[in-house]
Protein backbone atom coordinates (compact mmCIF):
# COMPACT_ATOMS: atom_id res chain seq x y z
CA UNK A 1 0.00 0.00 0.00
CA UNK A 2 1.38 3.58 -0.13
CA UNK A 3 1.92 6.04 2.30
CA UNK A 4 -0.76 7.84 3.60
CA UNK A 5 -0.44 11.70 2.48
CA UNK A 6 0.75 14.34 4.75
CA UNK A 7 -0.98 17.51 5.39
CA UNK A 8 1.60 20.12 5.47
CA UNK A 9 -0.62 22.76 7.09
CA UNK A 10 -0.56 20.28 10.06
CA UNK A 11 2.89 20.15 10.68
CA UNK A 12 3.25 24.24 10.18
CA UNK A 13 1.30 24.13 13.96
CA UNK A 14 3.51 22.28 15.34
CA UNK A 15 7.06 23.09 16.80
CA UNK A 16 8.50 20.06 16.57
CA UNK A 17 8.72 20.65 12.77
CA UNK A 18 9.88 24.42 12.39
CA UNK A 19 12.65 23.30 14.75
CA UNK A 20 13.96 20.69 12.92
CA UNK A 21 13.45 23.24 9.76
CA UNK A 22 15.88 25.31 11.65
CA UNK A 23 18.17 22.76 11.97
CA UNK A 24 18.24 22.08 8.28
CA UNK A 25 18.28 26.09 7.26
CA UNK A 26 21.48 26.93 9.54
CA UNK A 27 23.47 24.02 8.51
CA UNK A 28 22.92 24.47 4.99
CA UNK A 29 23.52 28.24 5.69
CA UNK A 30 26.86 27.16 6.47
CA UNK A 31 27.51 25.22 4.23
CA UNK A 32 26.52 27.05 1.09
CA UNK A 33 28.56 30.15 2.63
CA UNK A 34 31.45 27.98 2.20
CA UNK A 35 31.14 26.01 -0.97
CA UNK A 36 30.45 29.64 -2.87
CA UNK A 37 32.91 31.72 -1.12
CA UNK A 38 35.66 29.24 -0.37
CA UNK A 39 37.86 29.25 -4.29
CA UNK A 40 37.79 33.37 -3.76
CA UNK A 41 38.48 33.62 -0.10
CA UNK A 42 41.65 30.92 -0.99
CA UNK A 43 43.07 32.66 -4.11
CA UNK A 44 42.10 35.78 -2.39
CA UNK A 45 45.00 34.79 0.15
CA UNK A 46 47.42 33.63 -2.81
CA UNK A 47 46.62 29.97 -2.94
CA UNK A 48 47.55 28.69 -5.73
CA UNK A 49 44.65 26.81 -8.21
CA UNK A 50 46.81 23.37 -7.28
CA UNK A 51 46.92 23.84 -4.10
CA UNK A 52 43.53 24.85 -3.79
CA UNK A 53 42.52 21.20 -5.77
CA UNK A 54 44.38 20.12 -2.92
CA UNK A 55 41.49 21.08 -0.23
CA UNK A 56 38.81 19.77 -2.30
CA UNK A 57 40.36 16.26 -2.30
CA UNK A 58 41.48 15.92 1.27
CA UNK A 59 37.82 17.08 1.93
CA UNK A 60 37.04 14.18 -0.11
CA UNK A 61 38.97 11.74 0.34
CA UNK A 62 38.46 12.66 4.95
CA UNK A 63 35.26 11.91 3.82
CA UNK A 64 35.33 8.79 2.28
CA UNK A 65 36.85 7.09 5.31
CA UNK A 66 34.81 8.95 7.90
CA UNK A 67 31.29 8.58 6.61
CA UNK A 68 31.12 4.45 7.23
CA UNK A 69 32.44 5.37 10.95
CA UNK A 70 29.52 8.09 10.84
CA UNK A 71 27.00 5.99 9.51
CA UNK A 72 27.71 3.12 12.01
CA UNK A 73 28.31 5.77 15.19
CA UNK A 74 25.17 7.64 14.20
CA UNK A 75 23.19 3.78 14.03
CA UNK A 76 24.14 3.12 17.17
CA UNK A 77 23.76 6.32 18.43
CA UNK A 78 20.24 6.04 17.57
CA UNK A 79 18.17 9.60 18.71
CA UNK A 80 21.25 10.33 20.43
CA UNK A 81 22.91 13.80 19.47
CA UNK A 82 25.99 13.37 20.24
CA UNK A 83 27.63 12.88 17.02
CA UNK A 84 25.23 15.77 15.59
CA UNK A 85 26.92 18.04 18.38
CA UNK A 86 29.88 16.89 17.86
CA UNK A 87 29.35 18.07 13.48
CA UNK A 88 27.65 21.48 15.08
CA UNK A 89 31.10 22.20 17.53
CA UNK A 90 33.37 21.72 14.40
CA UNK A 91 31.01 24.73 12.51
CA UNK A 92 31.76 26.76 15.69
CA UNK A 93 35.11 26.76 15.56
CA UNK A 94 35.17 27.86 11.57
CA UNK A 95 35.59 31.61 12.35
CA UNK A 96 38.29 31.36 14.39
CA UNK A 97 39.82 28.32 12.30
CA UNK A 98 39.99 30.50 8.84
CA UNK A 99 40.95 33.46 10.46
CA UNK A 100 43.83 31.99 13.32
CA UNK A 101 45.03 29.32 12.08
CA UNK A 102 44.35 28.51 8.25
CA UNK A 103 45.11 32.07 7.19
CA UNK A 104 48.37 32.26 8.24
CA UNK A 105 49.08 28.52 7.78
CA UNK A 106 48.78 29.53 4.08
CA UNK A 107 51.51 31.68 4.44
CA UNK A 108 53.90 29.32 5.60
CA UNK A 109 53.33 26.19 3.42
CA UNK A 110 50.41 26.16 1.18
CA UNK A 111 50.03 22.39 0.61
CA UNK A 112 50.20 22.10 4.48
CA UNK A 113 47.40 24.67 4.77
CA UNK A 114 45.75 22.88 2.25
CA UNK A 115 45.86 19.36 3.94
CA UNK A 116 44.59 20.89 7.51
CA UNK A 117 41.82 22.85 5.90
CA UNK A 118 40.90 20.02 4.05
CA UNK A 119 40.48 17.98 6.87
CA UNK A 120 38.16 20.26 9.08
CA UNK A 121 36.18 21.23 6.57
CA UNK A 122 35.17 17.66 5.89
CA UNK A 123 34.68 17.10 9.50
CA UNK A 124 31.98 20.18 9.15
CA UNK A 125 30.78 19.74 5.92
CA UNK A 126 31.17 16.58 3.40
CA UNK A 127 30.94 14.11 6.17
CA UNK A 128 28.88 15.97 8.90
CA UNK A 129 26.28 16.16 6.00
CA UNK A 130 25.37 12.80 6.50
CA UNK A 131 24.84 12.78 10.27
CA UNK A 132 22.45 16.02 9.73
CA UNK A 133 20.46 13.91 7.07
CA UNK A 134 20.74 10.41 8.57
CA UNK A 135 19.47 12.02 11.95
CA UNK A 136 16.69 14.43 10.60
CA UNK A 137 15.21 11.87 8.65
CA UNK A 138 14.75 9.51 11.52
CA UNK A 139 13.42 12.19 13.96
CA UNK A 140 11.02 13.06 10.98
CA UNK A 141 9.56 9.75 10.89
CA UNK A 142 9.40 9.33 14.89
CA UNK A 143 7.82 13.23 15.04
CA UNK A 144 5.14 12.53 12.17
CA UNK A 145 5.61 14.84 9.61
CA UNK A 146 7.09 14.29 6.28
CA UNK A 147 11.16 14.69 6.18
CA UNK A 148 10.79 16.62 2.94
CA UNK A 149 8.86 18.98 4.10
CA UNK A 150 11.66 19.88 6.66
CA UNK A 151 14.29 19.59 4.25
CA UNK A 152 13.14 22.58 1.87
CA UNK A 153 14.13 24.79 4.31
CA UNK A 154 17.68 23.60 3.40
CA UNK A 155 17.29 24.66 0.06
CA UNK A 156 15.73 28.02 1.36
CA UNK A 157 18.97 28.49 3.25
CA UNK A 158 20.86 28.01 -0.08
CA UNK A 159 19.42 31.04 -2.00
CA UNK A 160 19.21 33.22 1.19
CA UNK A 161 23.32 32.45 2.24
CA UNK A 162 23.68 33.25 -1.80
CA UNK A 163 22.18 36.01 -1.83
CA UNK A 164 23.21 37.61 1.88
CA UNK A 165 26.58 36.08 1.66
CA UNK A 166 27.59 38.91 -1.54
CA UNK A 167 26.88 41.58 0.77
CA UNK A 168 29.44 39.68 3.81
CA UNK A 169 31.80 39.10 1.20
CA UNK A 170 31.64 42.97 0.20
CA UNK A 171 32.19 44.59 3.70
CA UNK A 172 35.04 42.03 4.56
CA UNK A 173 35.41 38.43 3.04
CA UNK A 174 36.73 36.86 6.49
CA UNK A 175 33.34 37.71 7.52
CA UNK A 176 32.03 34.99 5.65
CA UNK A 177 33.60 32.74 8.06
CA UNK A 178 32.49 34.15 11.27
CA UNK A 179 28.93 34.09 9.98
CA UNK A 180 29.65 30.22 9.49
CA UNK A 181 30.18 30.27 13.29
CA UNK A 182 27.54 32.20 14.01
CA UNK A 183 24.65 29.94 12.35
CA UNK A 184 26.14 26.97 14.21
CA UNK A 185 25.78 28.67 17.42
CA UNK A 186 22.14 29.44 16.51
CA UNK A 187 22.01 25.44 14.87
CA UNK A 188 23.38 23.96 18.38
CA UNK A 189 20.79 26.49 20.09
CA UNK A 190 17.82 24.35 17.85
CA UNK A 191 19.80 20.87 18.50
CA UNK A 192 19.51 21.18 21.96
CA UNK A 193 15.55 21.28 22.19
CA UNK A 194 15.10 19.64 19.44
CA UNK A 195 12.39 16.76 20.88
CA UNK A 196 13.83 13.11 20.27
CA UNK A 197 12.07 10.27 22.22
CA UNK A 198 13.30 9.68 25.52
CA UNK A 199 12.77 5.61 25.20
CA UNK A 200 13.96 3.16 22.99
CA UNK A 201 11.87 3.58 20.10
CA UNK A 202 11.26 0.17 17.99
CA UNK A 203 11.81 1.04 14.60
CA UNK A 204 10.74 -2.28 12.93
CA UNK A 205 7.28 -3.24 12.90
CA UNK A 206 7.91 -6.83 13.60
CA UNK A 207 10.75 -6.97 16.30
CA UNK A 208 10.81 -5.53 19.72
CA UNK A 209 13.09 -2.29 20.96
CA UNK A 210 14.72 -4.63 22.70
CA UNK A 211 16.43 -6.44 19.59
CA UNK A 212 17.76 -2.76 17.97
CA UNK A 213 21.21 -3.24 18.69
CA UNK A 214 23.26 -2.91 15.41
CA UNK A 215 25.78 -5.50 14.50
CA UNK A 216 28.30 -6.39 11.83
CA UNK A 217 26.33 -8.89 10.81
CA UNK A 218 22.90 -6.68 10.19
CA UNK A 219 25.73 -3.98 8.16
CA UNK A 220 26.77 -7.13 6.36
CA UNK A 221 23.20 -8.61 5.46
CA UNK A 222 22.97 -4.70 3.73
CA UNK A 223 26.20 -5.25 1.61
CA UNK A 224 24.54 -8.43 0.18
CA UNK A 225 21.13 -6.74 -0.41
CA UNK A 226 20.30 -7.09 -4.19
CA UNK A 227 18.47 -3.88 -3.79
CA UNK A 228 21.17 -1.80 -2.01
CA UNK A 229 23.69 -2.75 -4.70
CA UNK A 230 21.40 -1.41 -7.42
CA UNK A 231 21.23 1.79 -5.06
CA UNK A 232 24.80 1.89 -5.07
CA UNK A 233 24.89 1.70 -8.50
CA UNK A 234 22.42 4.40 -9.62
CA UNK A 235 24.22 6.81 -6.89
CA UNK A 236 27.34 6.24 -7.99
CA UNK A 237 26.41 7.15 -11.73
CA UNK A 238 23.71 9.51 -11.68
CA UNK A 239 23.88 11.67 -8.18
CA UNK A 240 27.66 11.80 -8.91
CA UNK A 241 27.15 13.11 -12.33
CA UNK A 242 24.89 15.61 -11.03
CA UNK A 243 27.61 16.99 -9.29
CA UNK A 244 30.39 16.46 -12.05
CA UNK A 245 27.66 17.87 -15.10
CA UNK A 246 27.22 21.19 -12.80
CA UNK A 247 31.18 22.28 -11.46
CA UNK A 248 32.13 23.21 -14.74
CA UNK A 249 28.87 24.02 -16.57
CA UNK A 250 28.87 27.73 -15.56
CA UNK A 251 32.20 28.05 -17.75
CA UNK A 252 30.12 26.77 -20.81
CA UNK A 253 27.22 28.57 -19.80
CA UNK A 254 29.45 31.59 -20.42
CA UNK A 255 30.27 30.76 -23.88
CA UNK A 256 26.84 31.45 -25.16
CA UNK A 257 26.06 34.56 -23.22
CA UNK A 258 25.99 37.48 -25.77
CA UNK A 259 25.58 40.20 -23.34
CA UNK A 260 26.23 41.64 -20.25
CA UNK A 261 28.38 39.80 -17.83
CA UNK A 262 27.67 35.90 -17.77
CA UNK A 263 28.87 35.33 -14.19
CA UNK A 264 26.02 37.56 -12.83
CA UNK A 265 23.01 36.16 -15.06
CA UNK A 266 24.21 32.65 -13.88
CA UNK A 267 24.35 34.13 -10.49
CA UNK A 268 20.48 35.25 -10.65
CA UNK A 269 19.39 31.44 -12.60
CA UNK A 270 21.33 29.43 -9.41
CA UNK A 271 19.12 31.41 -6.77
CA UNK A 272 16.04 31.64 -9.08
CA UNK A 273 16.83 27.59 -9.19
CA UNK A 274 17.49 27.02 -5.64
CA UNK A 275 14.34 29.14 -4.43
CA UNK A 276 12.39 27.01 -6.96
CA UNK A 277 13.71 23.94 -5.73
CA UNK A 278 12.46 24.75 -1.78
CA UNK A 279 9.13 25.47 -3.62
CA UNK A 280 8.63 21.84 -5.56
CA UNK A 281 9.92 20.49 -2.53
CA UNK A 282 6.63 20.75 -0.67
CA UNK A 283 4.89 18.59 -3.62
CA UNK A 284 7.85 16.02 -3.89
CA UNK A 285 6.87 13.65 -1.12
CA UNK A 286 3.42 13.71 -2.09
CA UNK A 287 4.26 12.68 -5.94
CA UNK A 288 7.16 10.04 -4.65
CA UNK A 289 4.73 8.60 -2.24
CA UNK A 290 2.13 7.99 -5.00
CA UNK A 291 4.46 7.03 -7.40
CA UNK A 292 7.14 4.88 -4.82
CA UNK A 293 10.33 6.07 -3.96
CA UNK A 294 12.55 3.46 -7.55
CA UNK A 295 10.37 5.58 -9.90
CA UNK A 296 11.11 8.72 -8.31
CA UNK A 297 14.75 7.93 -8.40
CA UNK A 298 14.46 6.61 -12.33
CA UNK A 299 12.60 10.36 -12.35
CA UNK A 300 15.69 12.07 -11.14
CA UNK A 301 17.74 10.32 -13.20
CA UNK A 302 15.89 10.79 -16.43
CA UNK A 303 15.70 14.16 -15.25
CA UNK A 304 19.44 14.63 -15.46
CA UNK A 305 19.69 12.69 -18.57
CA UNK A 306 17.80 15.63 -20.32
CA UNK A 307 19.70 18.63 -18.78
CA UNK A 308 22.49 17.00 -20.09
CA UNK A 309 21.57 16.04 -23.46
CA UNK A 310 19.71 19.52 -23.97
CA UNK A 311 23.02 21.22 -22.79
CA UNK A 312 25.09 19.39 -25.76
CA UNK A 313 22.29 20.03 -28.53
CA UNK A 314 20.21 23.11 -27.73
CA UNK A 315 22.89 25.47 -26.42
CA UNK A 316 21.40 29.06 -26.70
CA UNK A 317 21.92 30.76 -23.97
CA UNK A 318 17.95 31.12 -23.03
CA UNK A 319 17.75 27.36 -22.98
CA UNK A 320 20.91 26.83 -21.33
CA UNK A 321 19.44 28.73 -18.09
CA UNK A 322 15.97 26.36 -19.06
CA UNK A 323 18.36 23.09 -18.22
CA UNK A 324 19.60 24.79 -15.50
CA UNK A 325 16.26 25.53 -13.86
CA UNK A 326 15.03 21.86 -14.97
CA UNK A 327 17.45 21.10 -11.60
CA UNK A 328 14.65 22.53 -9.20
CA UNK A 329 12.33 19.60 -9.88
CA UNK A 330 15.52 16.62 -9.89
CA UNK A 331 16.83 17.67 -6.95
CA UNK A 332 13.81 17.28 -4.76
CA UNK A 333 13.19 13.76 -6.55
CA UNK A 334 16.77 12.76 -5.44
CA UNK A 335 16.87 13.94 -1.74
CA UNK A 336 12.98 12.56 -1.52
CA UNK A 337 13.36 9.57 -2.94
CA UNK A 338 16.91 8.52 -1.41
CA UNK A 339 15.67 8.85 1.89
CA UNK A 340 12.41 7.07 1.15
CA UNK A 341 13.58 3.72 -0.69
CA UNK A 342 16.78 3.89 1.91
CA UNK A 343 13.69 3.31 5.07
CA UNK A 344 11.09 1.40 2.98
CA UNK A 345 13.28 -1.21 1.59
CA UNK A 346 15.87 -1.83 4.00
CA UNK A 347 16.48 -2.31 8.25
CA UNK A 348 15.73 1.38 9.64
CA UNK A 349 18.02 0.42 12.58
CA UNK A 350 21.15 1.24 10.21
CA UNK A 351 19.22 4.00 7.92
CA UNK A 352 22.52 6.03 9.00
CA UNK A 353 24.73 3.55 7.76
CA UNK A 354 22.54 2.97 4.48
CA UNK A 355 22.73 6.08 3.84
CA UNK A 356 26.16 7.27 4.03
CA UNK A 357 27.42 3.99 2.42
CA UNK A 358 25.15 3.50 -0.42
CA UNK A 359 24.57 7.54 -0.80
CA UNK A 360 27.46 9.32 -0.03
CA UNK A 361 30.30 7.33 -0.03
CA UNK A 362 29.07 5.84 -3.67
CA UNK A 363 28.39 9.47 -4.78
CA UNK A 364 32.00 10.70 -3.59
CA UNK A 365 33.87 8.11 -5.21
CA UNK A 366 31.69 8.18 -8.54
CA UNK A 367 33.02 12.19 -8.46
CA UNK A 368 36.60 11.32 -8.00
CA UNK A 369 36.61 8.89 -11.11
CA UNK A 370 33.86 11.30 -12.95
CA UNK A 371 35.93 14.58 -12.08
CA UNK A 372 38.93 13.80 -13.26
CA UNK A 373 37.82 11.62 -16.64
CA UNK A 374 35.63 14.34 -17.47
CA UNK A 375 37.81 17.32 -17.00
CA UNK A 376 40.05 16.02 -19.09
CA UNK A 377 37.43 15.32 -22.06
CA UNK A 378 36.12 18.33 -21.78
CA UNK A 379 39.81 19.74 -22.88
CA UNK A 380 40.42 16.84 -25.24
CA UNK A 381 37.08 16.63 -26.85
CA UNK A 382 35.15 19.71 -25.69
CA UNK A 383 31.70 20.21 -23.38
CA UNK A 384 29.22 19.23 -25.68
CA UNK A 385 31.02 16.01 -27.27
CA UNK A 386 31.78 15.15 -23.34
CA UNK A 387 27.72 15.64 -22.49
CA UNK A 388 26.70 13.08 -25.08
CA UNK A 389 29.44 10.26 -23.51
CA UNK A 390 28.30 11.71 -19.99
CA UNK A 391 24.50 10.87 -21.40
CA UNK A 392 25.41 7.33 -22.24
CA UNK A 393 26.85 6.95 -18.59
CA UNK A 394 23.69 7.85 -17.03
CA UNK A 395 21.42 6.07 -19.06
CA UNK A 396 23.77 2.77 -18.95
CA UNK A 397 24.13 3.23 -15.11
CA UNK A 398 20.00 3.71 -15.09
CA UNK A 399 19.35 0.85 -16.93
CA UNK A 400 21.28 -1.61 -14.61
CA UNK A 401 20.56 -0.29 -11.45
CA UNK A 402 16.77 -0.64 -12.00
CA UNK A 403 17.51 -4.19 -12.79
CA UNK A 404 18.91 -4.56 -8.91
CA UNK A 405 16.41 -2.37 -7.62
CA UNK A 406 12.49 -3.83 -6.61
CA UNK A 407 9.29 -1.91 -6.36
CA UNK A 408 8.85 0.04 -2.75
CA UNK A 409 5.55 1.06 -3.24
CA UNK A 410 3.94 -2.44 -1.26
CA UNK A 411 6.28 -1.43 1.80
CA UNK A 412 6.38 1.53 4.13
CA UNK A 413 9.13 2.45 7.00
CA UNK A 414 8.15 2.24 10.73
CA UNK A 415 6.03 5.45 10.96
CA UNK A 416 5.29 6.52 7.86
CA UNK A 417 1.93 5.42 7.57
CA UNK A 418 1.09 7.09 11.07
CA UNK A 419 2.48 10.63 9.23
CA UNK A 420 -0.57 11.84 8.83
CA UNK A 421 -1.88 11.44 12.16
CA UNK A 422 1.05 14.14 13.35
CA UNK A 423 1.30 11.87 16.87
CA UNK A 424 3.31 13.12 20.08
CA UNK A 425 6.10 10.75 21.09
CA UNK A 426 5.11 9.90 24.69
CA UNK A 427 8.51 11.57 26.23
CA UNK A 428 11.33 13.49 25.17
CA UNK A 429 14.83 14.43 25.81
CA UNK A 430 17.96 16.44 25.06
CA UNK A 431 20.36 14.37 25.78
Amino acid sequence: MNATPVRPWESLKRGVFWNYGGLFFFYFAIWQLAFTFLPLWLAREGMNPGAIGVVSTVSAITALVLQPIYGYLQDRLGFKKYLFAFVVLCAAFMGPFFVFVFQPLIGVNEYLAAVVGGIFLSLCLNSGVGVVEAFSERASRANGYEYGHARLFGSLAGGTAALVGGFIWAANPNSIWWAGSVSAIVLGTLLFIARVPATPVAESSTEPASTTKVTKATVVGLLKDRNFLGFVILMFGTAALYDVFDQQFPNYFATFVTTGDAEVLFSRVVAVQIFAEAAFMVAAPFIVNKIGARKGLMVFAAILLVRVLGSAFFTHEWLLIAWRLLAAIEMPFLLVSVMKYLTRMFDVRISATAYMLGFNFAKQIGIAIFAAVFGASYEAIGFAHSYLIMAGVILAVTVVARLFMADDRDRLAPGEGDTDAVPEPPAVARA
